[in-house]
């Protein structure tokens, strides 16, 4: 499999489709006001790279990572909130997600930002999983999320910048 991750417009059909898929997914495992979804507006905005995962036409994965500003839990440091991250299911173990972390991460470093955070929960074990095994530790609430350890894991990772 020759997979190639790029830029993809939110709205296209076979993105649509994986973030219904990503929806149902994630309305089966939480309470609707635990679930914290950048919606398709959102995903168009200026500040977002949104990437997909493609198999020659067949989108395999998708994510994004939203530029923030500063914030006290940041000690003020702008960073990247990685948001609608998906693998379709049928496409889980060949390392999709991982590369498109990493993908993700690269925005960042071209701006010089220095950290990269997240929200997932507790039913999402292969998430964590990912995210730990690419480097991210769990830390604090951020970004106004509230603290609900019932329904919330927030991750970051960090890196030098020159």
């Amino acid at each position: 499999m020759t997979l190639d991750i790029r830029p993809t417009p939110p709205d296209h059909p076979q993105v649509q489709a994986l973030i219904a898929e990503l929806d149902a997914y994630l309305a089966s495992l939480y309470d609707p006001e635990d679930v914290y979804i950048v919606d398709l507006a959102g995903l168009m905005a200026p500040s977002v790279t949104f990437l997909g995962a493609w198999d020659g036409d067949r989108l395999a994965g998708c994510g994004a990572v939203r530029l923030l500003p500063g914030e006290p839990a940041t000690d003020g440091r702008p960073y990247g909130e990685i948001k609608r991250m998906f693998v379709a299911p049928a496409r889980r173990g060949a390392r999709i997600g991982e590369q498109l972390l990493n993908a993700l991460e690269g925005p960042l470093h071209r701006r010089g930002v220095d950290r990269a955070l997240l929200e997932t929960g507790p039913p999402q074990v292969e998430a964590i999983r990912l995210y730990t095994r690419c480097g991210y530790v769990e830390r604090a609430a951020f970004g106004g999320y509230p603290h609900n350890p019932a329904a919330s894991v927030f991750m970051e990772k960090r890196w030098k910048t020159d």
